[in-house]
């Protein structure tokens, strides 16, 4: 009797069927995406440079986010949502008077109340939250902070130059010619000095 031969497995119809389903996975499949907060370090702290003037109390702007995610903003329980206006009215307040000793601010449009903020420059967020706090709270609050920032220096973009500040900033990688992008870049440099981004963080407290 013949011998009869085994059947050879076609390889090459097997890789097409792990390529496409590879490609189905790629296709199909959801890749949460990792969160986190864009932020520029500080640099190192100069051990010889002289210590940091006093802050006057209505030149700080207290956030508190508690182990129960609660939002306490200078001591009084706020909604999320109302976090980037109360930030607004405290960077926008420009409380000093003409001619003091602390610089006016011409632009500010705030209520200029004497018991708040002096100045943009001046102005100090601090933002405290517990170990127990949800990051994504923790991260709400960041973005809220960081919005009342934006719509600050959206309104000086567009008051000098015709354009927001988050969308020139957004679009400087795409600009055609050297000399458009570093006119951009001291313009959006121009804007930060006006509000610039002053946000201290203490560690996080077991409370």
């Amino acid at each position: 009797m013949a011998k009869r031969s085994a059947p050879e497995i076609n390889a090459g119809s097997m890789a097409d069927i792990a390529f496409l389903l590879l490609i189905f996975f790629l296709v199909t499949t959801t890749i949460d995406k990792d969160k986190g907060l864009l932020r520029q370090l500080p640099p190192p702290i100069d051990e010889n440079a002289p210590p940091p003037p006093k802050i006057k109390d209505k030149n700080l702007f207290i956030v508190l986010v508690n182990r129960n995610n609660d939002l306490l903003v200078e001591g009084e329980l706020m909604e999320l949502k109302d976090l980037k206006q109360a930030a607004i009215d405290f960077l926008d307040n420009g409380g000093a008077p003409r001619g003091g000793e602390i610089a006016y601010c011409d632009y500010c449009q705030g209520e200029r109340n004497p018991s708040s903020s002096d100045n943009p420059d001046k102005a100090i967020i601090s933002l405290t939250s517990d170990r127990l706090t949800d990051y994504d709270m923790y991260v709400a609050v960041q973005n809220e902070l960081g919005a009342a920032y934006n719509y600050l220096r959206d309104r000086e973009a567009q008051r000098l130059f015709g354009w927001k500040y988050t969308e020139k900033n957004a679009s400087l990688t795409q600009m055609s010619s050297d000399a458009q992008r570093e006119k951009a870049k001291e313009q959006l440099k121009q804007i930060r000095d006006l509000f610039p981004f002053i946000l201290t963080e203490a560690e996080a407290k077991q409370n």
